[in-house]
């Protein structure tokens, strides 16, 4: 790991260098905001000033406080998300792949199904039916990428369950969570952390776009794509503010796809 981190390209580098600061701010939001998350402090749309360095929304809340507010309410439900629909998609496609046959052919059909279906379509229907809590949005969500990831992880697996050490290991009478996680799991666990990265940055997007469409966090919590909604009618007078939030969901974007680039690129054993 060592010698993989001195040899780090600076795309990388700029990579975690990114990704660490919009982590400390989501981490300690309430001590960098000069207000808090949902105050108003003033008169609406203020231009910046050293009293409001970004300015005030249509309410009068503070840009730069909700901008960082929205650091810790965007990543951690794109976090949360991601982590339950991997948790989901490669438990299903270790079972899929360990046990082949009908169970296999059953998963994967259902998986095929549920894929053939748009992601924000269903998002909107299912977030139309259900609410638009916390909750909903990211158990939805969560379970409409886990297809996607049932169907990297089954590839993956379905490759390495046919190894002799596998076999070697049905042989030992091993049961069937031990070949899964002890033996199938640690050997695909490269594809899958860099997927893992991938796929944050699909679930990150979802998150903001629904948000923008008014169904994904609401108010009166911050979230960046929310912002970018309720202040894009000040792009028709010159005030760039609401190309801030946008910004940071395109910053952050490209950060986590230089960091997966370059592990795809250790996981594969070329040379530069």
């Amino acid at each position: 790991m060592t010698r993989h981190l001195r040899k780090m390209p600076l795309t990388a580098l700029f990579g975690f260098a990114v990704i660490f600061t919009y982590a400390c701010v989501a981490i300690f939001a309430p001590l960098i905001a000069p207000y808090p998350e949902t105050a108003i402090v003033g008169p609406e749309y203020m231009p910046w000033s050293d009293e409001f360095l970004l300015g005030t929304d249509s309410l009068g809340r503070d840009m730069l406080s909700r901008l960082i507010y929205a650091a810790r309410n965007t990543l951690g439900i794109a976090i949360a998300t991601t982590l339950i629909a991997f948790i989901l998609g490669c438990s299903a496609a270790l079972f899929a792949a360990t046990m082949q046959g009908w169970v296999d052919q059953v998963i994967s059909r259902i998986v095929d199904v549920m894929m053939s279906i748009p992601t924000l379509i269903t998002s909107l229907l299912l977030l139309t039916i259900f609410g638009t809590s916390v909750l909903n949005l990211i158990l939805i969500i969560a379970l409409l990428y886990s297809t996607v990831v049932f169907r990297i992880a089954r590839a993956v697996a379905m490759g390495i369950v046919v190894m002799d050490y596998v076999e070697a290991a049905r042989i030992r009478g091993e049961g069937m969570f031990w070949i899964m996680f002890r033996e199938v799991l640690p050997n695909a666990a490269t594809p899958l952390v860099a997927e893992f990265g991938l796929r944050f940055t699909f679930v990150f997007l979802t998150v903001s776009a629904l948000s923008f469409l008014g169904l994904g966090v609401q108010p009166p919590l911050a979230d960046w794509g929310a912002m970018v909604r309720e202040n894009a009618s000040l792009i028709t007078f010159g005030d760039l503010t609401p190309l801030l939030p946008a910004g940071a969901i395109a910053l952050l974007t490209l950060a986590v796809n230089f960091i997966v680039d370059w592990m795809l690129h250790v996981a594969s054993g070329l040379k530069e």
